[in-house]
């Protein structure tokens, strides 16, 4: 699942259970939109922290391909420079 459409499904949630509990809510006025705040604190909490993780997630494979590309060319240059002394000694 890619990121964008878990962020979107989080929003969909969120505005669902909103709306949700303003409609079904069997309590009236302060007491209903305290609870309303507090779920939507819950969810702006539990959204955050999803952010963090796909955040984190995304620096993590980033860092990952980084060494990796680095790697390959450390390689590519390593078999270069074989490559380059084998001519020069075949030349010879």
């Amino acid at each position: 699942m890619t990121p964008g459409k878990v962020l979107l499904g989080v929003l969909a949630g969120v505005a669902a259970g909103t709306l949700l509990g303003i409609l079904f809510a069997p309590e009236k006025g302060i007491r209903t939109r305290r609870k309303i705040l507090n779920k939507g604190e819950d969810y702006a909490e539990s959204l955050q922290e999803k952010f963090e993780d796909l955040v984190e997630s995304i620096s993590n494979k980033y860092e990952r391909t980084k060494d990796e590309a680095n790697d390959l060319i450390a390689n590519g240059k390593m078999r270069f420079d074989e490559v380059k002394k084998e001519a020069k000694s075949s030349i010879s």
